[in-house]
């Protein structure tokens, strides 16, 4: 059994290790480095929490103490690593950890301009009509406002908020790489 625990340390660590030099080299060539996991899905890819209450891990399973826990389900995180059930996450502040798989779902949410809390009170981000720098302003959203997103161009977001729909600049929110498009 503390065998099959080290085994499992030694593991976690490898992958941990795997995944940051994944996301160090695709930050060196300025590029969405895309890989295939385990599952077949890309690494790294965004997710969302499925749960109100979610364990964040030091390592890949139970026996690992909890870091932090999540409290509001939605919130974008990008997954980094898997091991087995576990996926390896980073939140919009940068903080990495483990989450059981099914703590997670594929809706897409993203988080506005989180980078610039510290900004002031008169930062905002604008909710567009459409998926243009001249399109009416319909809703003013200040940083860390959680949006769902519908889809992305590559350029722009279609997104909602408290019922409100409109479009945002890729570039304002955390929870959609630069240049990517979906539907």
């Amino acid at each position: 059994m503390a065998f099959n625990r080290v085994s499992r340390q030694i593991m976690a660590t490898i992958f941990a290790l795997a995944a940051g030099l994944t996301v160090v080299q695709a930050n060196e060539a300025n590029a969405q480095a895309v890989t295939k996991s385990a599952t077949g899905l890309p690494l790294p890819r965004f997710a969302s929490l499925k749960s109100s209450r979610v364990n964040m891990r030091v390592g890949p399973g139970t026996e690992y103490a909890a870091s932090w826990l999540y409290m509001r389900s939605g919130l974008p995180v990008e997954i980094i690593a898997e091991f087995e059930n576990w996926r390896r996450i980073r939140d919009a502040e940068g903080t990495e950890g483990w989450v059981y798989h099914s703590m997670l779902s594929g809706q897409r949410t993203a988080v506005a301009a989180p980078w610039m809390r510290e900004k002031g009170d008169n930062i905002f981000v604008n909710l567009r009509r459409n998926a243009a720098k001249d399109a009416n302003v319909i809703a003013k959203l200040q940083p860390g406002v959680l949006v769902k997103l519908k889809e992305c161009t590559g350029d722009w977001c279609e997104a909602e908020v408290d019922g409100t729909e409109g479009w945002l600049h890729q570039a304002e929110i955390w929870g959609a790489y630069p240049g990517e498009a979906f539907k």
